[in-house]
Parts: structure tokens; C-alpha cells; sequence
């Protein structure tokens, strides 16, 4: 289903003027419902600690949670104690939990996972952002809150807002939904803090991004034994199954070919809850994965998986920005 509105987001297709009176709806319920905040008619929920979100505004994936697992490191690294709040989404949690080891995604959802298991910051899931941050700073030693998506949770209050583009897929029809990918206007973009792409396809000077660099690959079975890791290089030579059920599948199979690897796509919709079915017939062949799959493919009988472990790496502008206007913002929370 989700691959199916992609296309027709992202590629000409008659069917978008069929559903242009329902995105116009779409358009203006949330507009609407962002001035019921803004107005005070709706009340938003601060927080005693700063909360920044990282979100965007386009459905089906930009990269954000890259670059708030970035962001993580980039705190601590500043002597700042972080803590993240999620939807879970793919989750079955209806209350609140913390995110723990033993966690499967079909639990809390696979980037919340992904996330505490990267960072090993605490993470906390919730479908109510405000009962997440209550619970996380109840529970935990932390200083600032991130946000993983919610830039439309607007019951929670913010303190920094940064969108996330895709540099590459940027917003499609620009219509909203379901004609579009667009969850509200790209004007949005005016109101927050800061925008951030991912990658720099058509990115002018000033502008900040991140690239996703590729820090190693490790076996499924025991991603965190060195014993178990290789290089990507010595995979060329042979076709391998590469294997991404992300926002934007083609990103991840282009940097293995950059690499000099022989792909066999094997392109799944966001948040694919795997089966060992998904691999008949191929499941002992040589198989690379995102580590977003991985959280979701340890249970299955796959004899040669890999999974490609990534960092983002933030542009000059990216720093720069963070220096002069993210962290004065967190350092005035602090001095309370």
C-alpha cells in the first residue's frame, strides 16, 4: 500500500486530481489545527527541560532518525544528558514504556529500538508525547528531551524545531495528503528553527546537511562481536541481496553500488514487519540489511546477513548552527 502512494507521489500519475478535494480537507484541518494552538485554545504541555524536535513534514520518511541518533552523540559529546521520546510507531504498546535490551520492535517499534540500542540513551514510547517526556524525566537523569517525530504533536510544547528534507525526493507533488506526501504545507518550513537535509543533492552554500557515512558491517547474528564484522569492500565481486524497508529504499542499494557491490534489490515499505517468507529462496544467500531491518530480522534463519551500520556526518553549516543556536538555548535551560 505504501509503495504504491509513493509512486504516485513521487511520479506523474492522473490519479493525484482524483484525490486533490480530499488533500485540500487534509490541508486545512491542519492548518486549522495548528492555530488552535497558537491561538491558546488548545493547550500545549511544557516541560521543566528543553524539548527539541526533530521531525518533518512529509509521510513515508526523510532520515530523521539518523540524524537524531547524530544528535545524541553530539550532546553528550557537549556534556549534555539526552534522553528521546517516540511514537513507536509498528509498535504494540498502548501505555507508556521504557525501551530495554530485551525489547523486540514488534514492542516498541523499530526505530526506538534502533535508537537506545545506537545510543544507549534512554528512550521512552508513547502514542501521548506529554505522558512520554513526564515518564522519561520521572525515570531518568536527563537534561534535554529529543523528539523523534512529533513536529505535528503540538500538545507537546517544543523549544527547537528541526525539519528534516530529503534532499533527493525533497517533497514530491507538493500536495498534502493522501493526493501528496505532505502532512502539512512546505511553508511550515518558515516556522521552524532549523531545516536539515539529507544528503546534499542540490544543496547551495549556507544550507545545512548530513551525510550518511558507512562505519562498518557486522553480522546479523551478533552485530556487537568484533569477531563477526568485515568490510564492505569484501563483499565485491559477488551479487549480494541488499535488502531496505526504510523511507527511501533506492538511497541505501545507490551507496552499496558506490561501494563497488553487486545489488539484487529488495525494496520494502516503511516499517516492514519481516517474515521468514520475505526471503524464500534466497535466504542462504549473501544478504546486506540497514540496521533499521536488522532490529526486526534477528528471530529469522538467515545464514549470511549483514547489516551496514551508519553515522551521520554534519556539514560545517550544520555545526555552526548547532553551536550559535541549539546549544546557547540549552545552556540557558541549564543555568536556571
Amino acid at each position: 500500500m505504501m509503495k504504491s502512494l509513493l509512486q504516485l507521489w513521487y511520479q506523474p500519475n492522473v490519479l493525484v486530481w482524483l484525490l486533490l478535494p480530499l488533500s485540500w480537507l487534509y490541508c486545512f484541518i491542519s492548518v486549522m489545527r495548528r492555530k488552535l494552538y497558537q491561538l491558546n485554545i488548545k493547550k500545549s504541555y511544557s516541560s521543566q527541560v528543553p524539548v527539541v524536535v526533530v521531525g518533518n513534514i512529509v509521510a513515508g520518511g526523510s532520515g530523521k532518525t539518523p540524524l537524531l541518533i547524530g544528535l545524541c552523540e553530539y550532546l553528550r559529546n557537549k556534556g549534555f544528558k539526552p534522553g528521546v521520546v517516540s511514537r513507536g510507531y509498528g509498535g504494540s504498546v498502548s501505555g507508556v514504556k521504557q525501551v530495554t535490551e530485551t525489547d523486540s520492535a514488534d514492542v516498541v517499534g523499530d526505530e526506538p529500538l534502533m535508537i537506545f540500542r545506537k545510543t544507549n540513551v534512554p528512550v521512552v514510547v508513547a502514542a501521548d508525547r506529554v505522558a512520554a517526556v513526564n515518564y522519561l524525566l520521572e525515570h531518568n537523569h536527563c537534561d534535554v528531551v529529543l523528539s523523534d517525530d512529533g513536529l505535528q504533536h503540538y500538545r507537546m510544547k517544543r523549544d527547537f524545531e528541526i525539519a528534516v528534507v530529503d534532499s533527493a525526493r525533497r517533497f514530491g507533488n507538493n500536495f498534502c495528503l493522501p493526493a501528496g506526501p505532505l502532512r502539512e504545507r512546505v511553508s511550515r518550513l518558515n516556522e521552524v528553527d532549523m531545516v536539515v537535509y539529507n544528503g546534499r543533492e542540490s544543496i547551495t552554500s549556507g544550507q545545512c546537511y548530513y551525510l550518511l557515512e558507512i562505519a562498518g558491517v557486522n553480522k546479523l547474528a551478533g552485530e556487537n562481536s568484533s569477531q563477526l564484522s568485515s568490510q564492505l569492500s569484501s563483499f565485491c565481486g559477488k551479487p549480494v541481496h541488499a535488502v531496505a524497508g526504510i523511507g527511501h529504499p533506492q538511497r541505501f542499494f545507490e551507496q552499496l553500488r558506490q561501494n563497488g557491490l553487486e545489488v539484487i534489490e529488495h525494496a520494502y515499505a516503511d516499517h516492514h514487519e519481516y517474515r521468514q517468507h520475505d526471503f524464500s529462496g534466497w535466504n542462504n544467500e549473501c544478504i546486506i540489511m540497514t540496521e533499521k531491518d536488522a532490529v526486526k530480522c534477528r528471530h529469522l534463519s538467515l545464514a549470511d546477513a549483514w547489516v551496514v551500520s551508519v553515522k551521520a556526518v554534519f556539514s560545517d553549516a550544520l555545526e555552526a548552527r548547532l553551536s550559535t543556536e541549539l546549544l546557547p538555548l540549552l545552556k540557558r535551560f541549564n543555568a536556571y
